[in-house]
Parts: C-alpha cells; sequence; structure tokens
C-alpha cells in the first residue's frame, strides 16, 4: 500500500518535474532561471545577511540576524537529510531530462538554495508583511528555476521551502 502511495506521487513528482523543465529549452526563460537560481545561493544569501547586519539599523538589523541564524541550522539539517536520504537528481534519473553543462553531483533532497532563500526572506515577511508581494516571487522563482535547470524535483522544492520558512519562524521566535 505505502509503496503503491510512493509510486503515484513519485510519478506526479515527475510529471511536474517534466512541465517545468521543458521551460530550459525557451531561451528567455532559461537565461532568466539561469540569473535567478544565484539567489538562493550560498554567497548571495549569506552576503545578504552580513550585509543586513552590518549596515542596516534596528529592527531590520535583528531580521538580518534571524535569517543568519535561520540560513545557518537550516543548512545543517539539509546537510543531514542529503546524507540519511541520498536522492539521485532528476537529470540522472529522467533521460529526457535538460540539464546545463557542468550539473551538481551531490543528492537531490531538499533542495539547499531553496530553504536558503526561504530561510532569508522569511523574517522579512513576518516583520514587514508588505514585503511579501516582492519577496515570495523571488523565492518562488528562485524554487522553480531549480526545477527548470533540471536539479530538483518539485517535491526536493518543496521541502527545501518548508524547512527555510520553519527555521526562519523558530528564529523569530527565540528573538
Amino acid at each position: 500500500m505505502i509503496t503503491k502511495w510512493a509510486h503515484h506521487l513519485y510519478r506526479y513528482d515527475c510529471g511536474l518535474f517534466h512541465s517545468l523543465n521543458c521551460l530550459f529549452e525557451r531561451r528567455a526563460l532559461n537565461i532568466f532561471f539561469s540569473r535567478i537560481t544565484y539567489f538562493g545561493g550560498a554567497t548571495f544569501t549569506i552576503a545578504f545577511c552580513l550585509f543586513i547586519i552590518l549596515f542596516a539599523e534596528s529592527p531590520v538589523k535583528m531580521w538580518g540576524i534571524e535569517s543568519g541564524l535561520a540560513l545557518l541550522f537550516s543548512h545543517l539539517v539539509v546537510m543531514l537529510i542529503k546524507k540519511i536520504y541520498p536522492r539521485e537528481r532528476p537529470y540522472l534519473s529522467i533521460k529526457e531530462a535538460f540539464v546545463d553543462i557542468n550539473p551538481l553531483k551531490d543528492h537531490s533532497f531538499p533542495s539547499g538554495h531553496t530553504t536558503a532563500i526561504f530561510s532569508v526572506i522569511t523574517p522579512f515577511i513576518i516583520h514587514l508583511p508588505i514585503t511579501s508581494l516582492l519577496l515570495y516571487p523571488i523565492g518562488f522563482c528562485v524554487g522553480a528555476s531549480r526545477v527548470v535547470l533540471g536539479l530538483h524535483y518539485p517535491s526536493d522544492v518543496l521541502a527545501g521551502a518548508l524547512l527555510g520558512s520553519i527555521f526562519a519562524i523558530l528564529a523569530e521566535s527565540i528573538f
């Protein structure tokens, strides 16, 4: 029963993957997603948190600290999950998947980029909800970019968004 259910979920995940990954062939979208994906990378998210912590005034400085803590602790969990659940990346499992020349070699689940961007944006959305109009679209585009670029299944992205948000909420509740 559980294996049948898991098989249906995997097929659904693959179907969603194909729906987004086929956008890889559209040049303008490929360029957009190839650029926005870096907003979830370590360089951008760490630099953003440090910039806010070093140069912003209170209370924004505190939001940067919350983002940084959420980023740190969520990524420790991401690394642990990737060790426990070594899910192969979709471009290795799905023959028709589109992917760039130098794809990632580590495990797929959960998406670290998506975890990072949601760790960073969630404290700002909690404290200043109007920022959700800008920040949620950025977070969703980073997550979608990971699928369009052939690096993650949609479930990897969903798990990353949940992890990042949960750790940001925990960081916010501490402060």
